[in-house]
């Protein structure tokens, strides 16, 4: 199938992540308006610089920057606690995410043209934002919580929550970043199914360099995670692992499914941040 018949799945995507995330995002905002109003404006507020900054450096396009935008003030809110201070949310794992890509797609950029491979000018999309942090947003957010303790599947559900969140982000940034690094710095990959040769940015190859630096980005945005959200080494071990998982996951489903016509990026992507944040859960089950 070619790209335009798998648009759909991009738009599924969209669908089932932002209007989780807006809903949440007024509800929360109602709610932090009676108690404290500080703690909405500061979330609102830095959510739409993000926003604006990704835009004016041309990382996103403008539908793109405005549902990340959204995402983080989910996330954020998701997080928020008193004493409230934005530093001691999400928005920096975000952060993190959002750099070590930005960062990623530009090394090497005119190597990466020369290949065909390089990440469009105007930016990314929307359905590629969501792809990335939706899963973040759909484990994190109060109805994921209510459903946890309602069903006593997980004691503390926050920390189950926080460790599956965390990874889910962790493995965007390594994707990302054991892509567009790989490219670069090794020569030609190899299939991750049959351990063939393959050319620069094909689905499902993989290289030594490419995974070094993607694990080495989990790493980063499990940490500053950890310390930003009070997690401790055992959700930092979990969400490590499960986004190391995720990205082996995103490969074998490039080099099977994708490939094969079957998903595109978004729903590879989409499903990578689900194993790990589902593999976190699990792990964090096993350990109760």
């Amino acid at each position: 199938m070619s790209r335009n018949e798998l648009a759909w799945q991009s738009k599924l995507v969209l669908l089932l992540v932002l209007p989780v995330a807006g809903t949440d995002v007024v509800l929360q905002t109602q709610s932090w308006l009676e108690q404290r109003p500080s703690v909405a404006a500061w979330t609102l507020g830095l959510s739409a610089l993000l926003g604006l900054l990704t835009w004016k450096l041309r990382a996103a396009t403008p539908g793109a920057a405005a549902a990340g935008g959204l995402i983080t003030a989910n996330l954020m809110f998701s997080t928020a606690a008193l004493p409230y201070a934005p530093w001691r949310t999400a928005l920096v794992p975000v952060l993190a995410v959002s750099l070590l890509a930005f960062g990623a797609t530009r090394v090497g950029r005119r190597q990466k043209e020369r290949l065909g491979t390089a990440e469009e000018r105007k930016g990314r999309v929307a359905a590629q934002i969501a792809a990335n942090l939706g899963m973040a947003v759909m484990v994190s957010n109060d109805a994921a919580q209510t459903w946890l303790n309602a069903n006593h599947w997980l004691a503390l559900a926050h920390m189950p929550l926080l460790a599956a969140a965390l990874a889910s982000m962790a493995e965007a940034a390594a994707d990302t970043v054991s892509s567009e690094v790989g490219q670069v710095l090794s020569g030609r990959p190899r299939m991750l199914t049959t351990l063939r040769r393959a050319e620069p940015g094909t689905d499902g190859a993989v290289s030594l360099a490419g995974t070094l630096a993607g694990v080495i980005a989990a790493a980063i945005v499990s940490s500053l995670g950890v310390l930003a959200l009070h997690g401790d080494a055992g959700v930092f071990s979990v969400s490590c692992a499960g986004s190391v998982f995720g990205l082996f996951f995103d490969s074998l489903l490039g080099a099977t499914f994708e490939r094969g016509g079957w998903l595109n990026n978004d729903a590879v992507n989409f499903l990578s941040t689900a194993s790990a944040a589902g593999l976190a859960l699990g792990l964090m089950a096993l350990a109760r």
